[in-house]
């Protein structure tokens, strides 16, 4: 009896989720061009030697490697920034002396920039190895009035870095590292 009444509960909560939107599942026309800038292919069959030189790029970006499984060829590494700019600063001055004090604007105050790596045989023999990047940032905000280790809870935001220098910038030094890389075994 009561299997039944649960069943029917699972049902009728089932039933009431609306579907995705159409465009819900389609890439933007961006998306081509952001995956070529996150990608680059090597031709080398140690993918562990790969890794470890993208863990050497990172760091040589000032990013700490937080997690490193060599079996999938995964990675991922964080750094801790400020977020503020002063174009921020300056919109919020000007903003407080129009408003006589009345009106604070919040500004961005701390950042976290991760990267993700991805790296995978491109090829059926293994001798090419494609590794895909991806950056990305969480923001938070507060008005300034407060220590800087305090983050008002819910006001943070994440968004992608689609800046190509960013990716060009990594790849150059990974193609550095995996040169010595080579020079060192």
């Amino acid at each position: 009896m009561f299997r039944s009444i649960a069943c029917g509960v699972a049902l009728l909560l089932a039933s009431c989720q609306s579907a995705p939107p159409k465009t819900f599942f389609q890439l933007s026309p961006e998306a081509p061009a952001h995956k070529a800038a996150q990608t680059r292919f090597f031709e080398t069959k140690d993918s562990d030697a790969l890794l470890s030189a993208s863990a050497a790029a990172l760091q040589d970006l000032g990013f700490h490697v937080e997690e490193c499984e060599r079996g999938v060829g995964f990675l991922r590494a964080t750094k801790e920034r400020s977020a503020m700019e002063s174009g921020q600063v300056t919109s919020r001055v000007f903003l407080l002396l129009l408003s006589f004090g009345y009106f604070i604007q919040p500004i961005d105050l701390q950042q976290q920039i991760a990267a993700t790596i991805v790296a995978s045989p491109a090829n059926s023999d293994g001798t090419r190895q494609e590794v895909r990047v991806m950056f990305h940032r969480v923001v938070w905000k507060g008005d300034g009035a407060f220590e800087r280790n305090y983050i008002p809870p819910g006001e943070q935001r994440m968004e992608m870095i689609r800046d190509p220098l960013v990716y060009q910038q990594f790849f150059a030094k990974l193609s550095k590292a995996v040169f010595l890389e080579a020079f060192t075994l």
